[in-house]
């Protein structure tokens, strides 16, 4: 809480969205449970709930108030109005690709059929060849398009509290000195040295360590990972 601030449990709903919006991510982490006690309220402000947000960004304060207007007030996301016919965040793709049923999953925070998804998207991003055998070659990822690549890290992003997605991954590597043998297990692909089964002990909730997601099965080795975490549309959206 902000020195000499009202607690988040006397605010107006107003003033509580607007905390909400303008912290930082730390600032906003104990608010996150006051958003969700307060679905009713958040219901009731109608299409301006989302005015403060912009669609094209990757806020994922935004992706918060979504998913607990999903959870517990779902009648009322028709209310909210969608930027695109995919849903309310723009997720562009210069191949063609649908991500609105990626960000439906999401938002219904079905994390272990978003994956699936996102895993079938990187196939068609890397093409024919990849969509026939089931997986990508780190040899495929540079010629990946960008902005597609950036929209998948977006929809993660803003669905997850800033916890998944590639930026999330990277982040976490750079902590660890670049040192992949820490981040297995940092984020929870790996435990005494064992490989996480795939896909029954993984932790398929917004509980799971930072960067659990996407996990992609196929990504589980250094060079694919480090390929795709090292995109340059990727590297630019970092800090």
């Amino acid at each position: 809480m902000l020195s000499g601030s009202t607690p988040a449990t006397k605010l107006s709903i107003d003033q509580l969205l607007d905390r909400f919006a303008k912290g930082t991510p730390r600032q906003r982490r104990p608010l996150i449970k006051q958003i969700e006690s307060r679905a009713q309220e958040l219901a009731r402000v109608g299409p301006d709930l989302l005015s403060g947000f912009d669609p094209a960004g990757d806020d994922w304060a935004a992706g918060w108030i979504l998913q607990v207007i999903q959870r517990h007030q779902p009648a009322a996301i028709s209310g909210l109005g969608k930027s695109t016919a995919q849903g309310w965040l723009t997720a562009e793709s210069v191949v063609g690709l649908d991500y609105g049923p990626l960000q439906q999953k999401l938002l219904n925070q079905q994390f272990e059929e978003a994956d699936r998804i996102t895993s079938q998207c990187l196939r068609e991003l890397a093409g024919d060849a990849a969509v026939k055998r089931g997986y990508v070659y780190f040899t495929e990822v540079p010629s990946m398009s960008g902005i597609d690549l950036v929209s998948l890290d977006r929809l993660w992003t803003v669905y997850s509290q800033g916890r998944f997605g590639f930026t999330a991954q990277a982040r976490l590597l750079s902590a660890l000195d670049g040192r992949y043998e820490r981040l297995w297990p940092r984020i929870g692909w790996k435990c005494d040295g064992v490989w996480t089964r795939y896909p029954a002990a993984f932790t398929w909730s917004i509980e799971a360590p930072e960067g659990h997601m996407p996990l992609i099965n196929q990504l589980r080795g250094v060079r694919l990972m480090d390929s795709v975490l090292n995109h340059p549309a990727l590297v630019e959206r970092r800090p």
